[in-house]
């Protein structure tokens, strides 16, 4: 709060038609910036110090610097979006919003083109993931008007989560995410030709075939013509151990029964 900030003891007449605004024009969270731009002259006169005023009396919540949302809204997933550029709800988060992982992530990842550090919004962690911007792609809008944020769907999703499984959970929770998966041959192909990671299409590759082999034929025979001579393990974050499967050039550091009795596993 900047020094020169006078706050009033009770509401006074400018404040109550802040309030009033923010009402009227279903406002349920904002940018002070772009909020100056909308309001009448007698207002943006002073906005600094009337949205001071209504957060000091717990009228309005502040997300970050310059960023407000009204105390009795919750959408996390809303506001942890709305403060970075070019972002989704993704990887883990992304995974447990789409019904693929019973496990509740505690913190909200989100993926962004934007360095930003780690912050906490009505008490949870926002994770940022940063980017390139031809990865920010496979995102789709949930909700309503102000109310909706953007995700990444289904396929992206796990194409994320096996790119980087360090934001994606446990690993059997993973594969019985990927077995379980609604997932189109298009989407797959058209993802991981984007990432141009072949450890990750062969892995992609081997459990389709393993979980899928009927419904993602085209994208099993894509993932093929990816397959190189160097030998990856199926479980990255594994150790040097298993059966090697030469047609996939992948290591089973978890075995295919394993891998079978992941995608049954009940919590």
């Amino acid at each position: 709060m900047a020094k020169s900030t006078y706050i009033s003891e009770n509401l006074n007449e400018d404040q109550i038609a802040l309030l009033k605004y923010l009402e009227d024009n279903e406002i349920l969270y904002f940018n002070l910036k772009d909020l100056a731009t909308q309001l009448s002259a007698n207002l943006i006169d002073n906005v600094n110090e009337l949205v001071e005023n209504l957060y000091q009396k717990e009228l309005l919540v502040r997300i970050e610097r310059g960023i407000y949302a009204k105390p009795n809204y919750n959408n996390v997933n809303v506001l942890a979006t709305f403060i970075s550029r070019n972002s989704s709800i993704a990887y883990w988060s992304a995974l447990y919003h789409h019904g693929l992982t019973e496990r509740f992530p505690n913190t909200v990842f989100v993926k962004t083109t934007q360095r930003k550090r780690e912050t906490q919004i009505l008490g949870s962690t926002i994770k940022f993931v940063s980017v390139k911007a031809t990865k920010n792609i496979g995102i789709v809008q949930e909700g309503y008007g102000d109310d909706s944020f953007s995700i990444t769907d289904v396929e992206m999703t796990l194409v994320d989560c096996f790119d980087q499984p360090r934001y994606a959970g446990d690993f059997a929770d993973l594969i019985k995410a990927f077995a379980n998966a609604k997932i189109t041959n298009n989407k797959l192909i058209e993802y991981t030709k984007t990432y141009n990671n072949i450890a990750l299409t062969k892995r992609l590759g081997y459990l389709a075939s393993l979980f899928h082999k009927e419904k993602l034929q085209s994208f099993i025979n894509y993932a093929k013509t990816q397959v190189n001579k160097r030998y990856s393990l199926i479980d990255a974050g594994g150790i040097e151990e298993g059966e090697f499967i030469s047609e996939w050039k992948l290591r089973l550091n978890s075995s295919k029964e394993s891998l079978l009795q992941m995608a049954q596993t009940e919590y």
